[in-house]
């Protein structure tokens, strides 16, 4: 055990954590009417437990278990054989199952702004629960714990490079939202403004905070690359945040604060695969682009698609993840065949399984809500609770 490391990993941690509570609540509770910003705070904050608890008994051991190359396997449920003494890598192993449950909490946690102000509850949870183990845990395994499309996998001697999740949690959650947002059809009320863009910028910042750990910590060493990381994570970011509020100023004749923390969110989906791979040259142009093309996607699925992926789930972080893999392989960082078909692969995959999960739980659960609580909000019609005294 190296107890640099550990005490890095043991931060980052905490940081990843950070970002879903309170960075990714506050984030898109702020874009939504006054009447639901409650109910985006439970989605965020029950998942954040739920997953916790089912990476606990059976995720970790899916996603890292000694299966084969498609299946982690259950010899690691309820974490069966880690002590304290256990190692991975330098790490002790129980941290490295901590460090990688937060990521198991963020992944179905990004979904949540997809279906916001119209679902229910009860398919919330189920939903996620299902699709992070049977969708989520499966495509670690694949890339980050020895499967089928790392090293040595169906691509070769150079398998997938995916540093820190743009396949594995911006791609997966990216499409996944953009097809529960289908299936839901759009808001009966789509034109009222975010009633908080405060705690957006509130939320956005904390996020590119935990970002440090979500990219840096994924280097599982303090050493040198994680400090580059962390970099280029920052430098992507501050990028991203001026070419999106510069081409909203172009396009509309301002530049909001919305679009501009929207902008950062961008450029951190956009440099997290990469981000082990690339310096800072390469981060300023990941992040200039992605500026642009991430709220180009917005306008293409909103305006033209016509579909109501409320908070822009796969615009930002689907694309943005899909465009930064692509990217380590335009940046000679990776193989061209493993990067494409990695995204490929992976995008059918979980196309397929949350479709398949969308009709399961809609068995057992209803999808949307009722005309008149989609009125009244979530906040006081599900949760029987009210964050303003509104009438808006």
């Amino acid at each position: 055990m190296n107890g640099a490391d550990t005490a890095w990993i043991i931060v980052a941690t905490a940081l990843v954590l950070f970002m879903t509570l309170p960075g990714l609540a506050l984030f898109y509770g702020g874009l939504v009417r006054a009447r639901n910003v409650l109910s985006v705070f439970m989605h965020c904050y029950a998942i954040a437990c739920l997953m916790s608890v089912l990476w606990f008994a059976f995720g970790y051991s899916i996603a890292f278990g000694d299966g084969n190359a498609y299946w982690g396997g259950l010899g690691k449920m309820f974490l069966d054989g880690v002590t304290a003494d256990s190692l991975s890598g330098t790490l002790p192993e129980i941290l490295f199952f901590a460090f990688q449950m937060t990521f198991a909490i963020i992944t179905p946690a990004l979904i949540v702004g997809a279906y916001v102000e119209r679902v229910g509850f009860g398919f919330v949870l189920i939903f996620s629960s299902l699709w992070m183990l049977i969708c989520y845990a499966p495509v670690v395994h694949w890339i980050w714990g020895g499967g089928m499309l790392a090293d040595g996998g169906i691509f070769g001697d150079t398998g997938a490079r995916d540093f820190a999740g743009g396949i594995v949690v911006h791609e997966t959650a990216g499409l996944a939202a953009l097809i529960i947002a289908m299936f839901l059809g759009p808001r009966k009320n789509k034109t009222t403004p975010p009633h908080a863009p405060g705690y957006t910028m509130i939320g956005a910042a904390m996020l590119w905070v935990g970002w440090f750990g979500f990219n840096g910590g994924s280097q599982l060493a303090a050493d040198g690359g994680a400090a580059m990381a962390l970099t280029v994570t920052h430098i992507s970011a501050a990028t991203a945040s001026l070419t999106w509020a510069l081409w909203e100023k172009i396009k509309f004749g301002r530049a909001s604060l919305v679009g501009m923390v929207t902008g950062t969110i961008a450029g951190l989906a956009s440099i997290t695969p990469a981000s082990g791979f690339v310096g800072p040259v390469e981060a300023l142009i990941i992040g200039a682009v992605a500026g642009i093309l991430c709220q180009e996607a917005v306008n293409l699925i909103r305006n033209k698609l016509q579909i109501d992926d409320t908070l822009d789930v796969f615009a930002v972080h689907g694309v943005g993840g899909i465009f930064g893999t692509i990217m380590i392989a335009a940046f000679g960082a990776g193989s061209w065949a493993a990067q494409l078909g990695s995204l490929a692969i992976v995008g059918v995959f979980t196309i397929v399984v949350t479709v398949a999960l969308v009709y399961i739980t809609k068995l057992v659960a209803p999808l949307r809500v009722d005309d008149e609580t989609e009125h009244n909000g979530l906040d006081i019609s599900v949760h029987g609770e009210r964050a303003y005294d509104i009438t808006s």
